[in-house]
């Protein structure tokens, strides 16, 4: 039986690979043909068959860096508008470098009309692809039949989040611990997999070995002290293994390397983005005659407070009453404030800080005083994330949302700060261009709600969950 699922896990690898390849192969020859058909006639001392297989090459290569960091290779894994957008984005990136390279072999620029008649074409053959694909895929695996197992904390909220892709996941069962291990070992062979929620690590780790043993695909949410295991050092000076937890957040040339690369990018930011925050000055000036800048007291690194600098998306005031978060339907918002939050351009100020050295280009996002003292009576660990510098975009605003629950954010902030890596730090900023115009990601809370906090969504504490 395990057999059998391990082959048809190779097969599934095998289809979708095919079916990456199949997409980036077609946009590599709509490429070709712009290539021979236009720029090659152009170039002054055109290239010779080979240079020009080379040039189709490296488009391909290129396509496909950009089409995996922004996951629109995922057949089955995302929905299909989200392959849409992020293998147009990949496109869009790639087309733009190809230009740039046709410009660099020209020495000069060329006519840029065929490469957007290309690009047309290439999000035709996009649509085509994502149909035809995804249909492919659903005709060749089913969705996954879970069991959930679970504790005291009702695993409602996971189970509805993944209810949302029904195409990919079917949670078809829930047991509780209570049961007895015999029994849930029993049950785990009607399912495709099992889904371990929120358990104590004792009763945790002996269902995970289980699975580890049997071959059963396992999903599972990590403690905090999982993520921190995550980034340790192997040592192997001795027979026996260890690793090495260092706990120091970045060390002193990745601090040193960070900030040569704040400067530099914020400053270029600032000198290209100064005529669009000019125009958006002039907008949030007009619309109520208030100021143009909002400041406010965020904290960074080990707890330090500064200003940050944003442009003003709420009425004057409206925090009179107390801080809280920017709800779903908020009336404190101004009609400007509202297009100026959904394309995140509010935040462009925020440059300036990260050239003065107050915050990092990527990081855990700055937290009010206030907010932060309250989210640090329900989670305790709340203040891990004040390790590194705060950033003006990070993992859990690429991951996650403007109203992911606390303890969801801390554990993406320490997923960064725990595998800390220039690669990882670029990878983010490219990311950040993705989720400029997703609406869901600069959803706010709900109306009710003061800060992100949710009765239903609250995890315990983690020193609690680690040993009960």
């Amino acid at each position: 039986m395990k057999d059998h699922v391990s082959k048809r896990e190779d097969y599934k690898r095998f289809i979708v690979f095919c079916l990456a390849s199949l997409v980036i192969i077609a946009q590599a020859l709509v490429f070709a043909y712009v290539w021979y058909d236009f720029y090659r006639e152009l170039i002054f001392e055109p290239f010779w068959r080979k240079g020009n297989w080379v040039l189709i090459a490296i488009y391909a290569l290129i396509d496909t860096l950009f089409s995996r960091l922004y996951g629109g290779l995922k057949v089955g894994y995302l929905k299909r508008v989200d392959v849409f957008y992020s293998l147009t984005l990949a496109t869009i990136c790639t087309n733009v470098v190809a230009y740039l390279q046709i410009t660099l072999i020209n020495r000069w620029f060329l006519p840029v009309r065929p490469i957007l008649e290309m690009t047309a074409v290439q999000l035709v053959i996009i649509i085509l692809w994502i149909w035809g694909s995804r249909y492919v895929y659903s005709r060749l695996y089913r969705a996954r039949r879970l069991l959930v197992i679970h504790g005291d904390r009702d695993p409602g909220e996971l189970i509805e989040k993944m209810n949302s892709r029904r195409d990919k996941y079917d949670i078809s069962g829930r047991v509780h611990v209570s049961v007895g291990e015999k029994q849930i070992h029993e049950m785990m062979d009607d399912y495709d997999g099992v889904i371990i929620w929120d358990l104590p690590s004792n009763i945790r780790n002996r269902y995970l070995k289980y699975c580890f043993a049997h071959s059963i695909r396992c999903y599972l949410s990590p403690k905090i002290s999982d993520i921190i295991l995550i980034g340790t050092d192997r040592i192997h000076l001795f027979d026996t293994p260890l690793l090495l937890s260092r706990n120091m957040g970045l060390s002193v040339e990745q601090r040193a390397m960070k900030r040569v690369i704040d400067i530099l990018i914020s400053g270029i930011g600032i000198v290209i983005a100064s005529p669009f925050m000019l125009i958006i000055a002039i907008a949030v000036k007009v619309c109520d005659g208030g100021p143009v800048f909002y400041f406010q007291d965020r904290l960074t690194i080990h707890g330090k407070p500064f200003k940050i600098c944003k442009f003003r998306s709420m009425y004057v005031n409206s925090e009179k009453h107390g801080a809280r978060l920017a709800a779903k339907h908020d009336s404190r918002i101004t009609p400007v404030g509202h297009v100026l939050r959904n394309l995140h351009l509010d935040e462009l100020p925020q440059l300036f800080n990260v050239f003065k050295g107050d915050m990092s280009l990527v990081g855990p996002r700055p937290e009010r005083k206030a907010i932060m003292q309250e989210y640090e009576k329900e989670i305790p660990e709340f203040y891990y994330r004040l390790k590194v510098k705060a950033g003006l975009t990070g993992y859990a605003q690429v991951y996650g949302k403007y109203n992911t629950t606390p303890y969801d954010k801390l554990k993406l902030d320490l997923f960064y700060i725990e595998n800390y890596s220039l690669l990882l730090d670029i990878k983010l900023l490219f990311m950040t261009v993705k989720i400029f115009f997703q609406k869901e990601v600069s959803e706010g809370v709900d109306d009710s709600q003061v800060n992100a906090l949710k009765d239903s969504a609250q995890d315990p504490p983690e020193k609690t969950t680690e040993n009960s």
